[in-house]
């Protein structure tokens, strides 16, 4: 059984590294003092901040398999490379679609991976009922969508490839950090 691709925009792939490297050097070994720190103070057992401390690095593995997971499967697309033929005019990943309902309601949603969806902008994931209605359609066509709520005709009025500006990786406010390493330019 393969594994379900994780297309990714470029931006959104340095956001995923950009958490992982900040896991692995400033968050993971600030705990991993205090850990020490509290074991050296005696009996375990009964040592709070020893036992906050080991579940508190179990979460951040935990943490830290994800974004790597998420590297690992990866598929990186470009939406500002050049397209030929349909792909150039029709819906795939990375496409910015301009659509009308029946209604004659205008929206427009871009298509992007699940670790970039930013509802505020109107990214949508390609996995969501909306982008598989609307993939391989072109200006023009009709499509059904099949959404929880019932089922809704769209028109497709433009589709554009752009660039898809990706919130960066921010840290999390109170979040325990060793001091900043100096940025690494290797990965």
């Amino acid at each position: 059984m393969s594994a379900v691709k994780n297309y990714i925009t470029p931006a959104g792939l340095q956001r995923l590294r950009d958490e992982r490297r900040f896991l692995l050097t400033r968050e993971r070994p600030a705990v991993t003092q205090v850990v020490a720190w509290a074991a050296s103070n005696g009996d375990r057992s009964e040592n709070a901040d020893y036992q906050y401390g080991k579940r508190r690095l179990r979460e951040i593995d935990r943490r830290i398999r994800s974004p790597t997971k998420r590297i690992d499967a990866a598929e990186v697309v470009d939406p500002e490379a050049s397209r030929a033929g349909r792909a150039s005019s029709h819906v795939f990943f990375g496409a910015t679609v301009r659509y009308a309902n029946a209604a004659g309601t205008e929206r427009v949603v871009t298509i992007v991976g699940p670790d970039e969806i930013d509802l505020d902008r109107n990214y949508i994931s390609w996995l969501s009922p909306l982008a598989r209605a609307l993939m391989k359609s072109g200006p023009g066509d009709r499509v059904l969508l099949h959404a929880p709520g019932g089922t809704e005709q769209l028109q497709i009025l433009d589709v554009r490839y752009q660039r898809i500006p990706v919130e960066p990786f921010r840290e999390p406010p109170g979040a325990e950090a060793a001091p900043k390493a100096p940025p690494r330019t290797d990965e």
